[in-house]
């Protein structure tokens, strides 16, 4: 589902608000004051609004059982008003059920109006009771997407249920009162106006984070936690979008945050928002396609769910370190498949006309490109010391990995990325990625989403018909709409130079 540019963010984080609470350390989360168990609880964000093609309950079953065995508690159903809505919520609240999982509905203010609290109310009161919600202390919980100037107490009264209420309003904006809790959405550095940084205006998610818990006070806040964000949208949509956010190392160094915080709640956005690139589900989740899959066939991201396995385990016995609930020797690796500089302007036509809708600057590389780094990334999640090898395109680079979980990256070189364990001399894992990295312009257009595999390879993912059906709209060159990866790696590289990879930075995103 599409988000359109909010204003919202430049009021959020104003600077002179900012500099008021980043001088202080980051607090610590006094669970005593709050009213829930305590238990840390991990959401991930569910777009509704691209699953209209589920015909039965069972159709969720997949994701439900996938994100339990990660170790999510609940998925946030983020709703507009679509005339299927309804009945997807269903099926999503039956499979649930029937999986153990847990729902709770988040309201996109995109779609839904805030000065409708009453219709709020009524859609918790019509899913609330049932077996799969979500409850905090007996609490209905409920959240958002944006919605500052939604009426909690109408909302309240007329959901008829007692409500633990915690969207995502803004600092300076919201009126936080009547919640009990908020999410901070914004989980990658922004400019703070709902771009990537610019003009000296670095805002980390860390500074979001305080900015909120001066807010919430001894309430409660769910912290955001996001790989990725790329998006190409153009002409052939209703609101074009054609901008990224810092990616990178984000996903290993916001985990660490969240081991070092401690949040009372994580949420992960998102779980199948294809469109933006920050999905951690299948591509072969039912889904239709909004135009997303120009840039995300081709491109799975199962691996950074694997890499956060372990965290997430962490994160809920309270641990600061990742090392003991690490069983496995793996190897997590992502990067984009073209380098940041590649000229498509000739056959991107995608955009349509060039323009300048809220900022979003059409035609060309997306607004935030400059601040990708040209690098292949890797994490190691070990049970021991190794030896991590990477032969990107020829430059081969070698990296004494601790045991527990450690980053690091390379500069990227075109063709094959090879990577490979050894310990003791002996070789533990290796693998080739089925994806290359290439010098042209994949279906004719500037893609930003980033390829992510593991060591050892995970099974085969691809987007199913519904999702690839836009595959072709819009496009100059001829393409089939039909997954392409190889069934075998490509040959590696000869190695003919070394290099030095770069450990993961240590400061807090």
């Amino acid at each position: 589902m599409l988000r359109i540019p909010s204003f919202h963010y430049l009021l959020v984080f104003l600077l002179p608000f900012l500099l008021a609470v980043l001088s202080a350390p980051i607090p610590h989360y006094n669970l005593s004051k709050r009213e829930t168990t305590g238990e840390k609880l991990v959401f991930s964000h569910f777009m509704i609004g691209i699953v209209s093609n589920r015909n039965n309950a069972s159709d969720y079953d997949a994701d439900m059982q996938r994100a339990k065995s990660y170790g999510i508690d609940a998925f946030a159903l983020n709703i507009g008003t679509d005339d299927y809505t309804d009945k997807q919520l269903g099926y999503a609240y039956e499979s649930a059920a029937n999986n153990d999982m847990k729902v709770f509905l988040s309201f996109d203010f995109n779609w839904w109006d805030p000065s409708d609290a009453s219709g709020v109310g009524s859609k918790i009161a019509q899913f609330g009771s049932k077996p799969a919600q979500l409850t905090i202390n007996g609490k209905v919980f409920v959240s958002s997407f944006s919605g500052d100037g939604l009426d909690i107490a109408t909302v309240r009264s007329t959901a008829g249920l007692d409500l633990f209420v915690a969207p995502n309003f803004h600092p300076g904006e919201g009126d936080f009162s009547n919640l009990d809790g908020a999410l901070n959405w914004m989980g990658w550095p922004s400019d703070g106006n709902n771009k990537a940084p610019q003009g000296g205006v670095d805002i980390t998610v860390t500074d979001g984070d305080k900015t909120y818990l001066t807010t919430v006070a001894d309430k409660s806040l769910i912290a955001p936690a996001s790989p990725w964000f790329s998006t190409h949208f153009g002409g052939e949509v209703t609101y074009s979008k054609n901008w990224v956010f810092p990616g990178d190392l984000l996903w290993y160094q916001r985990w660490n945050d969240i081991l070092k915080s401690a949040p009372e709640y994580a949420e992960i956005v998102t779980w199948n928002d294809y469109g933006e690139s920050h999905y951690v589900a299948p591509l072969s989740s039912p889904h239709t396609d909004d135009g997303g899959s120009k840039w995300v066939n081709d491109m799975p991201h199962n691996g950074w769910l694997e890499m956060a396995k372990p965290f997430i385990s962490a994160y809920k016995a309270g641990s600061t370190s990742v090392s003991d609930y690490i069983k496995d020797d793996q190897l997590i690796y992502w990067y984009r498949p073209t380098p940041r500089d590649i000229d498509c302007d000739s056959t991107d036509t995608t955009m349509g006309p060039a323009s300048n809708i809220s900022g979003n600057y059409f035609n060309g590389r997306p607004n935030g490109w400059e601040t990708l780094a040209d690098e292949v990334f890797v994490v190691s999640l070990l049970t021991a010391n190794g030896t991590v090898t990477v032969n990107s395109g020829g430059t081969e680079y070698s990296y004494d990995a601790p045991a527990g979980a450690s980053a690091f990256s390379v500069p990227m070189g075109l063709g094959a990325q090879a990577f490979a364990l050894t310990r003791d001399g002996n070789a533990v894992v290796n693998d080739t990625s089925l994806k290359e990295i290439v010098s042209e312009c994949i279906y004719g257009i500037y893609n930003f989403n980033a390829y992510v595999g593991t060591v050892p390879a995970g099974d085969p993912d691809s987007l199913q018909a519904d999702g690839l059906a836009a595959l072709t709209s819009g496009l100059a060159v001829a393409c089939e709409a039909t997954p392409s990866l190889p069934a075998t790696a490509p040959a590696t590289v000869a190695v003919t130079a070394t290099g030095t990879p770069t450990p993961a930075p240590t400061a807090s995103v």
